[in-house]
């Protein structure tokens, strides 16, 4: 019992060691999958600074005026424009113009998707969505950069956001709004298309594969070491020369079947067995024929006992057995002795020097607790003891008895 439930025990541990690592190498693959959309966002953003740079370092850059490209009208500088001829006219492009180009023009593949936005901006199309505003206030407390996986219908992207910082080139058109030099302008963000799909289902296959050769495993070896157990506990309480429990299994049964008795009330009853003349039996017959004798004689006991769920015996030492017959009174226990007597007389051993019969016979005492008087285990076995005694000194093969009530 206590290795099926080590066996239990080991299983349920095995299964949650699984769960705990199937759960954590799905958490490290999400976190992978954050940690790259980190840096493929941290690294388009930090293009688009460059490119801004760019542009800032040059004052602006002009291009033709074009259908696509008109004025900037939220661009106050002197010379927005430039006529250069009667068919080509130059604007002006700033830095946040310029993102909103690159913007569309990846919005028209379908691609990676820029916005350039701010808490006060200039243009009404750079208001922040909630997701932004969230981000923006953010920047605002000192946190340089955040994202998340998102979905937008059946696509998975990666939203990448970035703050942006006021420089003194900025100030040229956001100096109206009270930015000063270092302060949080406002941010760009990156929303990438995320095809990476995290392998869950091999994971978990993987897993189950694991688990279940785990289980397995431990099955088969707690099959082994059940055996082995079973092998030892045999060893450790059953009489390997009869086949009949040992002295120490006597000790603990009779340790349990008294206590059951105290509780119960009930009367329990003790046979003490002993081979009449064995040692003449040895000397005269060879101790081989001796270790036949006692196992025969041990084999007869267990079958003379009728309750194969209550009545016990045990080989107590050398020639000499013990019954342990519980709830039952000395009338009862005095006639399973003499049917052991009996039995073991009719399997006629030959004993030349155990006369009159020239048979083996037994001896037995009786002790029995019928709780009008107060016993421990350790008197009944006594009072079973001093019975057989008794049985010795009138004569041998017989039955006699030690009652313990008063």
């Amino acid at each position: 019992m206590e290795i099926k439930k080590t066996i239990l025990v080991l299983n349920s541990i095995w299964v949650m060691i699984i769960i705990i690592s199937f759960f954590g190498n799905y958490q490290q693959q999400v976190k992978e999958q954050e940690r790259i959309g980190f840096e493929i966002g941290r690294s388009f953003f930090d293009q688009m600074i460059i490119t801004r740079q760019w542009n800032a370092n040059h004052g602006g850059v002009y291009v033709p005026v074009t259908e696509k490209t008109l004025p900037n009208p939220y661009l106050d500088v002197p010379m927005r424009e430039i006529d250069v001829n009667d068919n080509l006219t130059l604007t002006k492009i700033n830095p946040a113009f310029m993102t909103r180009q690159i913007s569309e023009i990846d919005i028209a593949k379908k691609d990676i998707k820029f916005h350039i936005t701010s808490l006060k901006p200039i243009r009404p199309q750079n208001k922040a969505t909630k997701r932004e505003t969230v981000f923006l206030e953010d920047f605002e407390k000192g946190v340089k950069e955040a994202g998340m996986f998102i979905k937008e219908g059946s696509t998975r992207s990666f939203f990448y956001m970035a703050p942006l910082t006021t420089e003194k080139s900025c100030l040229q058109c956001h100096a109206e709004q009270g930015y000063e030099t270092g302060d949080i302008r406002g941010g760009i963000s990156v929303t990438l298309p995320f095809v990476m799909e995290i392998p869950w289902l091999s994971l978990l296959l993987g897993h189950l594969l694991t688990g279940g050769g785990g289980l397995y495993g431990i099955m088969i070896l707690g099959g082994k070491l059940s055996k082995a157990y079973e092998v030892i506990r045999i060893q450790a309480t059953f009489d390997k020369l009869t086949g009949i429990p040992n002295r120490r299994r006597f000790s603990e049964q009779i340790l349990t079947e008294f206590a059951r008795s105290q509780r119960q009330n009930q009367p329990l009853s003790i046979i003490m067995c002993d081979i009449d003349n064995f040692k003449a039996y040895n000397d005269s017959y060879g101790h081989s024929n001796g270790d036949i004798c006692l196992k025969k004689v041990g084999q007869g006991i267990k079958n003379s006992l009728k309750r194969s769920g209550g009545d016990f015996c045990a080989r107590y030492g050398g020639e000499e057995f013990v019954v342990l017959l519980p709830d039952t009174a000395l009338d009862g226990a005095m006639h399973v002795a003499e049917t052991i007597r009996s039995n073991i007389e009719k399997m006629e051993i030959p004993h030349q020097k155990s006369l009159p019969e020239q048979v083996v016979t037994l001896s037995l005492g009786v002790g029995t607790s019928d709780w009008t008087a107060s016993l421990t285990h350790e008197e009944l076995l006594n009072y079973a003891d001093k019975a057989l005694y008794k049985a010795k000194d009138q004569g041998r093969n017989q039955v006699q008895s030690f009652s313990g009530s008063v």
